[in-house]
């Protein structure tokens, strides 16, 4: 390790690599088995995980680009077997939640920039280029392709995929497909889906909800009223049901062909 910087505070756990030119200060804790590349800086605040990759120039826990911050006392949380490419730079929390939180076995690609009291859950793929405002919402198994811009404080649904160089302005409910500009519904996260282990049977059901919502005109009260009537409950109901009745921006529109 040459000319490698390393807290004398910071918990660093065993087999864990640390390459050239790579700052970690006094209070961060690094997981076991994990692989940090060369010139990282992995900044006062940051909690990683087991087993991940952080590779060249990544900035970890920086301070928030948010005009409120005021040195108070935050975190950035990455759970076990995320992998952070080249040049990501993810921004810890303000007074708002205390803490940035990238969940477990995320990939995120290079050049994305997470900002300030994200939450970022499970099983992820942000693509290269993101640039993810602050006080974002990402659910599991989300997929979001490169260039794509996304507002503050928007949502985006477990299993749903947007499409790349998109701009999130709306929130974007499970397991949907977004595509075009305005962004909009474009179907279903079909084939996500179906990976994920989905019976078709089910998602025959998810369309049939997302027709009533987006292709058959009703306003979203009358819309949710008639799912709950139309459909037993379930996980995946329940969980459209509450996400739409949860957005305080709103959802995206659908298809306007």
């Amino acid at each position: 390790m040459k000319n490698t910087i390393i807290g004398k505070n910071a918990i660093i756990g065993k087999n864990v690599h640390i390459g050239n030119f790579t700052t970690i200060e006094d209070d961060v804790i690094i997981g076991d088995n994990t692989w940090i590349g060369n010139n990282a800086n992995i900044l006062n605040g940051t909690r990683i995980g087991e087993s991940c990759q952080i590779h060249a120039s990544a900035i970890l826990g920086g301070i928030p680009q948010d005009l409120k911050y005021k040195n108070e006392y935050t975190f950035l949380t990455i759970g076990n077997e995320t992998i952070i490419r080249e040049f990501v730079t993810i921004n810890k929390g303000t007074v708002s939640k205390n803490k940035t939180v990238i969940g477990n076995m995320n990939l995120i690609m290079a050049n994305t920039h997470i900002g300030h009291d994200c939450y970022i859950g499970d099983n992820c793929i942000i693509g290269f280029n993101v640039g993810m405002a602050g006080e974002v919402i990402v659910g599991d198994f989300v997929n979001i392709s490169g260039l794509t811009a996304i507002h503050q404080f928007s949502l985006i649904g477990e299993y749903s995929m947007v499409s790349g160089m998109s701009r999130i302005v709306k929130d974007v409910p499970p397991y949907v497909l977004a595509s075009r500009e305005p962004l909009s519904y474009v179907g279903l996260n079909s084939i996500g889906l179906k990976r994920r282990g989905f019976e078709s049977g089910k998602i025959k059901e998810l369309k049939d909800i997302y027709r009533i919502i987006f292709q058959e005109k009703r306003n979203t009260t009358l819309a949710l009223e008639l799912i709950k009537n139309s459909f037993a409950p379930s996980t995946e109901r329940n969980l459209i049901i509450d996400f739409i009745k949860g957005s305080k921006r709103g959802i995206i529109k659908g298809n306007r062909e």
